[in-house]
């Protein structure tokens, strides 16, 4: 058994080439060997998000504190909120964050394939998101 307690990992900003906005990483986990699982702890600030992304084996958000916005490509964007668990299907783009005005934390979990979890795309720019996000 392992445990990591709170306090013991810093938190780090999240990456300007894969968010828009003040986004915060906490708690990130990775699995040993022959487990292939990862995740972390992400709080969006006020309008922030990702930028389009896919997962080669899908992706888990599960909803812990404020009001929240995901996004697959082609779909409409849906409202998230507390206790809602999200699942992205592997290789499918999507696009996940706050709202224009409440912050959103999530757990975000996924699994690595051949040592990668994530594909960064395109950044989602202000004017859809904002378009989407009145809809």
């Amino acid at each position: 058994m392992e445990i990591k307690r709170i306090g013991s990992q810093p938190s780090v900003k999240g990456p300007a080439d894969w968010f828009t906005g003040k986004v915060r990483i906490d708690s990130s986990f990775k699995g040993s060997d022959p487990a292939r699982i990862s995740g972390a702890i992400v709080t969006f600030e006020p309008a922030a998000r990702t930028a389009w992304h896919t997962h080669p084996l899908g992706q888990t958000l599960i909803v812990t504190a404020g009001c929240g916005l995901a996004q697959r490509e082609g779909g409409r964007i849906e409202a998230i909120h507390p206790g809602d668990i999200v699942w992205f299907p592997p290789g499918e783009k999507h696009w996940h964050g706050a709202t224009p005005t409440t912050a959103m934390t999530h757990i975000a979990i996924g699994e690595l394939l051949d040592g990668k979890a994530v594909d960064w795309m395109e950044k989602v720019t202000d004017e859809k998101y904002l378009a989407d996000s009145k809809k």
